[in-house]
């Protein structure tokens, strides 16, 4: 099979696709490998370790969109490189596409199928290409946080770990999963006053047995989640519905009751984001302030860390890159059950339910589609 690895172009987003090692593993196989030239300079891989690793370096992004088969990214494709994808061809990224019609229908009509490395599961029932990912953000989040309280930025001017004698920051996270759990082992790091709010009562009961009391845990109801924001001086958005929009927790009246020079943070934002103050920054202009609050909603927030995040990503993504390689796509979704849950765009038709429903698009199964 012949994979091709674009640069990615989004604001400020330095991860690759593949890495050498991965790269390595696909031609020691047999498979072709082009990777656009650069692809994963800024992260410390040159073109010259693609090379060694066996890769095929080509010049541009028009050239590696049409010799793959397979095309393996990070970050969902701009609209003028959807256009660049044919029916015979698959792409395996990020896609996030319940907040992002525009994509979503220019991905349609490339008739390509598209794979969302966000709706591959797993037999736990986890999200094991959004994992990796999740744990960046979550941890990365306490660290902009602490950095966008500073003073300078339109913070409250507040250390979250507080010293002797001075209270420390009070830390809010909404969601108790992975990117969640995350976040507060990193606040909790700072000697941060943590709460947790899901709506799980395994997952509440399981944080406050495994961190026995240095993390509060709440039920994430409407009042508590109005209660918490108000006292916070960092709020963290860490929900996930798999697929679909994630859901507008804390309302502009809670955004408004907040302290002054408070960041929120919404790791969310991907998904259409968690507050309704929310819209999508970058890493080149992160943060916007808001009814006097900070808001930070960087919608690549791992691609601060890239080389950190592609490592991890690639960690995940490659055993799924090698089953479809050996079995050809069509096979490995037909005996894979979990990648065909990634499975969001097939033949110009949405073939994941939650991301149909988000977009008002009709649905098709599988079964329908030849």
């Amino acid at each position: 099979m012949k994979i091709s690895v674009p640069k990615e172009i989004k604001n400020h987003e330095y991860r690759v696709g593949l890495v050498p090692d991965s790269v390595a593993e696909l031609t020691h196989h047999g498979h072709e490998v082009y990777v656009e030239t650069l692809a994963g300079a800024a992260i410390g891989f040159s073109d010259k370790d693609y090379l060694a690793a066996g890769a095929i370096i080509v010049a541009t992004a028009e050239e590696v969109f049409a010799v793959g088969d397979l095309i393996v990214k990070v970050k969902e494709p701009q609209i003028h490189e959807c256009a660049r994808l044919h029916p015979h061809q698959t792409l395996f990224t990020y896609l996030h596409l319940a907040a992002d019609k525009p994509q979503a229908q220019a991905l349609m009509a490339s008739g390509a199928t598209c794979i969302a490395y966000e709706t591959v599961t797993e037999p736990q029932g986890g999200l094991p290409l959004l994992r990796p990912m999740s744990e960046v953000a979550g941890r990365l989040s306490v660290q902009v946080g602490a950095v966008y309280l500073h003073k300078a930025y339109g913070g409250r001017g507040v250390l979250l770990g507080g010293v002797p004698g001075v209270a420390p920051g009070k830390v809010v996270i909404i969601g108790g999963g992975v990117a969640g759990l995350n976040a507060a082992q990193m606040a909790i790091g700072l000697h941060a006053d943590v709460t947790v709010l899901d709506i799980s009562a395994h997952k509440l009961i399981e944080i406050d047995q495994t961190y026995q009391g240095r993390i509060k845990t709440a039920y994430a109801s409407k009042a508590a989640i109005a209660a918490a924001v108000r006292e916070a001086d960092l709020v963290i958005g860490a929900v996930l519905i798999p697929g679909a929009a994630a859901p507008k927790l804390v309302t502009r009246d809670m955004v408004k009751s907040m302290k002054t020079g408070a960041v929120m943070v919404d790791i969310a934002i991907d998904q259409g984001g968690c507050f309704d103050t929310s819209r999508p920054t970058s890493h080149q202009d992160p943060i916007y302030i808001e009814d006097g609050v900070v808001h930070y909603c960087v919608t690549n927030m791992p691609g601060a860390v890239a080389r950190t995040s592609a490592l991890a990503l690639n960690n995940a993504t490659l055993p799924f890159v090698l089953k479809m390689v050996r079995q050809g796509v069509a096979g490995a979704l037909s005996t894979d059950p979990h990648l065909r849950a990634g499975l969001n765009i097939k033949g110009g038709k949405i073939t994941h339910r939650a991301v149909a429903d988000a977009l008002n698009l009709d649905y098709s199964g599988l079964e329908t589609l030849t």
